[in-house]
């Protein structure tokens, strides 16, 4: 479904991924994890549209995306929850999930999208007229997925959905992404959680410095000595 090949991108003449590659399969959840500036969010933007390489393709259901900008990027059908929420403070709950609907101008569409949130996240349903600045930090995480989710998109990327929420929202949150999945999105996780995140996904791989060290089944990386030491505090 995505395909990504020896993608070089840098910001500036400081060069983040250096010539990465792998494989997002329909239904799967593929989960990348790594320390800090290893290069994980450089690789999201990348593919999102928000910073193109210098070399390498991106090739989605075919078509090399590997030029286009975010909104082109979008359309096509992936999209991006980014890390730390991204929300419209000032912006009403409904009004924010709007926004994820640009692409979709058929009201009966957006009105479906509003509900399969408010049916994802019954809370939000009581809040829907509230500024998203006045939600508590797990109610913003349920409108960035819930505005992720109003274009329909085929992949979901998310970039540190469980950053800053306590470990009761956490374990929600990941019971959420599994559903999301099961509905028949691909999902693209990126997760500082890796005990989570190696056992929620099909597919893990390990990112340093730009570069890809490890790729493998995710249960497999799970139980590996060195990511056990280095990336799971074992």
């Amino acid at each position: 479904m995505l395909e990504i090949r020896d993608i070089k991108t840098a910001y500036g003449k400081i060069v983040v991924l250096k010539g990465i590659s792998f494989t997002l399969r329909k239904g799967e959840i593929v989960t990348l994890i790594g320390a800090n500036g290893a290069g994980k969010s450089t690789t999201v933007k990348t593919i999102m549209g928000l910073l193109h390489p210098f070399e390498g393709k991106i090739t989605f259901q075919g078509e090399e995306i590997s030029r286009l900008k975010a909104h082109e990027v979008v359309a096509r059908g992936i999209t991006l929850v980014p890390e730390g929420r991204m929300i419209f403070p000032k912006l009403t709950v409904l009004e924010n999930l709007k926004v994820g609907s640009f692409i979709k101008w058929d009201s009966k569409t957006i009105a479906h999208g509003v509900e399969r949130t408010f049916d994802l996240f019954p809370i939000l349903r009581d809040k829907k007229n509230d500024w998203g600045a006045t939600l508590s930090g797990g109610q913003q995480q349920m409108l960035a997925l819930g505005r992720g989710l109003m274009s329909n998109p085929a992949v979901l990327q998310l970039d540190e959905p469980s950053l800053g929420l306590a470990p009761l929202l956490v374990n929600e949150v990941f019971e959420t992404i599994q559903k999301i999945n099961r509905e028949g999105t691909t999902i693209f996780l990126v997760e500082q959680n890796g005990h989570l995140a190696l056992q929620t996904a099909k597919l893990g791989i390990v990112m340093e410095r730009g570069v890809i060290t490890m790729q493998d089944d995710a249960k497999k990386l799970f139980q590996n000595e060195e990511v056990q030491k280095y990336y799971l505090g074992g």
